[in-house]
């Protein structure tokens, strides 16, 4: 599907609340998230449950070092959390991940909560590391 990042990330948002507003809080992470992929499919989007991504650090590639729930049309990153109270690592942990795999944004969604808008954050990745060597060399 051809949407923006507010209209993919709207539509999955809608769908996570109607999951959450018929199955309630307190399920495992893995049924919410079995069932928001298999309701984002019927919707006609693309899904990858728990992608393995690659990071490269100092030169070095390492395959496979750490999963992202659901990558949603290759640009959306998911993050499902069933806890008492999502906390702020919730939101800095998908952070990382969208910087590590260079994609745009994402959501924390924690399904254990009474009203699912209390348990979603969108996150957006507009890192841009900063040239040190270059500002210190001016400063010398």
């Amino acid at each position: 599907m051809g949407e923006s990042e507010d209209e993919l990330t709207r539509s999955v948002i809608g769908l996570a609340m109607r999951i959450h507003s018929q199955l309630g809080p307190g399920l495992f992470e893995s049924v919410y998230e079995t069932i928001l992929a298999g309701k984002l499919l019927e919707a006609g989007h693309m899904v990858e449950r728990q992608k393995a991504v690659d990071i490269c650090f100092e030169g070095t590639r390492f395959a496979n070092a750490f999963k992202i729930d659901l990558l949603i049309a290759r640009r959306l990153v998911i993050e499902i959390k069933s806890v008492e109270q999502a906390s702020t690592l919730h939101a800095r942990q998908l952070l990382t991940y969208l910087r590590l795999s260079n994609l745009p944004t994402g959501l924390v969604i924690n399904f254990n909560v009474l009203t699912l808008k209390d348990g979603i954050k969108r996150v957006v990745n507009n890192y841009a590391p900063v040239d040190l060597s270059a500002s210190s060399a001016n400063s010398a």
